[in-house]
């Protein structure tokens, strides 16, 4: 029986049966801007019922199941005969499962395909981040496979699916499929040409054995993957079946399981081949290029992932502090935690506008768009990824000792953000990547300049930032030991031209006094309070 003082009072409700897409203004109209008036309509239905299933207190509860129960490896069955299977917890199965029928591997082939994708990844990121990562690597399996006519036809449709099979079987007889990626070595990290793999070619035409390790493999319960080896003309992708046509398994062997930071519910793995069977992706010699699509596209899903895991630490913020009282008010009335709220609400609001955009630009297709991905790809990635971690860690600190325990969800968020900018290539490799394709592609920095150039004239901080960045490109001499610097850049000027565009004057004028005109401090919460805070805050209340 509880004392007779243990009363509770100023105590914030859960966060719960709520509907992710609709509570967020920003995500919601983004997707209104750049899809189609022919699919408006169903695509904002489909991803209604999406956050309506994400927010729900049943996908709550299987998101901290799939964490709290993490996979487990068995080597061997009970005759000592070499499976290599990793169980999951009943909830992954149930998360992937409603992920998949979402359509979050079936981008490619639909209207609008892309943007409806990914706000549907953005809010399932808020739902449970780790089944992200099967669900990503399938997406982006499918512009590698499409070097190949041949195994794109075959594989494609699989990929695409919105069929959940989580049997090991052959693929053949699977009315849906998922993808896993295996390029790093432990002597290699980022730099893949280091690999150490081999491959030798078989009799059959395009087969091959693989000889070698991978140092990560995430999702190893996948149907297939796709991994780079050094062929005999050089460093060369492969699809590696988890089970061959015969329904033998592929000699897949699985060394151990990593003990994560984070992502607890996605199984990532140390891998062995030894005269495992392959079939070549694309020309020998050319399994970077070949594999590049893939890395494309995952690097979005990085972006679209930080997004959503800022997102719903600045929901949960948000909603506690419009709830909870403190020294004769509520807490988002209060000067300085409006202050706080506002300031990560604009780098919410922000990712999430960039990373839609780019979304966009997939499926517009043009060359155009694609020169501006060419750019705007990794920098997003570089810069949205990097931002995550200290908005998680600040939201969490405006739940006080409450955001410190597991139960609220916020350490699950902290633990989970530093990890898509280490995904997909660290930070300075995707600055390094942006300096190769200011250097070899001029087309790419003239499609960024035009996209940055439509807001030119709107606000004057902007324009500052856009004259001292063509500054900054006109001097690339020693430009690799300032890349940081301008990849920054040139992600918050690409951020600040498209909230100009597109969002309340509130917003753009906050973003573009804080991040442009260098009106803010380093910390969050450090704005001018002249600003109409209080509008950003309300607009990124979690109310539907």
């Amino acid at each position: 029986m509880a004392g007779t003082t243990h009363t509770v009072t100023n105590q914030a409700p859960p966060l719960v049966q709520y509907d992710v897409f609709g509570a967020d203004r920003a995500l919601a109209e983004a997707v209104e801007r750049h899809l189609a008036a022919d699919v408006l309509d169903e695509g904002r239905a489909e991803l209604s019922a999406l956050g309506r299933t994400a927010g729900s207190a049943q996908v709550q509860e299987w998101g901290a199941q799939a964490n709290e129960f993490p996979p487990r490896l068995r080597t061997h069955d009970r005759y000592g005969h070499r499976i290599d299977e990793v169980d999951f917890h009943p909830a992954w199965h149930r998360l992937l499962g409603k992920g998949v029928s979402a359509g979050l591997t079936a981008a490619w082939g639909r209207p609008g395909g892309h943007v409806r994708r990914a706000a549907a990844f953005l809010m399932w990121t808020q739902a449970e981040a780790g089944n992200g990562c099967p669900l990503s690597m399938t997406h982006a399996a499918v512009p590698a496979l499409r070097t190949d006519p041949e195994l794109a036809a075959e594989w494609e449709p699989r990929l695409t699916s919105m069929v959940y099979d989580r049997a090991l079987r052959p693929p053949g007889q699977k009315p849906g499929a998922l993808f896993g990626m295996g390029m790093t070595e432990k002597q290699g990290g980022s730099d893949v040409r280091a690999n150490t793999t081999t491959a030798r070619p078989l009799a059959e035409d395009g087969a091959y054995e693989l000889t070698g390790h991978k140092w990560f493999c995430s999702a190893p319960m996948s149907d297939g993957f796709l991994v780079l080896a050094r062929a005999p003309g050089g460093i060369t992708c492969f699809l590696v079946p988890r089970v061959l046509a015969d329904g033998t398994r592929n000699v897949f062997l699985i060394q151990r399981l990593k003990d994560k930071l984070g992502n607890r519910s996605n199984a990532s793995a140390e891998v062995e081949f030894a005269g495992t069977w392959a079939r070549r992706v694309g020309e020998e010699g050319r399994g970077v290029r070949t594999i590049i699509g893939m890395v494309a596209a995952t690097r979005l899903d990085c972006a679209l992932g930080s997004a959503g895991l800022m997102r719903q630490a600045v929901a949960q913020a948000v909603h506690h502090c419009a709830h909870r009282e403190a020294f004769g008010g509520k807490l988002v009335d209060k000067p300085l935690m409006r202050n706080v709220l506002a300031d990560l609400a604009l780098e919410s609001e922000a990712a999430t506008t960039l990373a839609l955009r780019l979304a966009a630009a997939y499926d517009d297709g043009g060359e155009q768009e694609r020169a501006l991905l060419r750019i705007a790809v990794p920098a997003a990635k570089y810069w949205v990824t990097k931002r995550c971690a200290p908005v998680a860690v600040e939201a969490a600190e405006c739940l006080g000792g409450n955001g410190y325990v597991e139960e609220s969800g916020m350490p699950r968020l902290v633990r989970e953000s530093p990890l898509n900018s280490v995904w997909e290539g660290a930070g300075n490799v995707q600055a390094l990547d942006v300096l190769r394709a200011l250097r070899r592609e001029p087309g790419a920095l003239d499609a960024y300049l035009r996209e940055v150039g439509q807001a030119r004239g709107a606000d004057h901080r902007l324009d500052a930032a856009i004259k001292d960045l063509l500054t900054e490109l006109a001097d690339l001499e020693g430009v690799e030991g300032r890349a940081r610097r301008l990849v920054e850049r040139l992600a918050l000027v690409l951020q600040g031209s498209l909230l100009v565009r597109y969002a309340p004057p509130q917003v753009a004028d906050a973003f573009c006094a804080g991040r442009l005109g260098g009106d803010a401090g380093a910390a969050f919460g450090t704005l001018p309070h002249t600003l109409d805070l209080a509008s950003v805050v309300e607009r990124a209340r979690p109310v539907s």
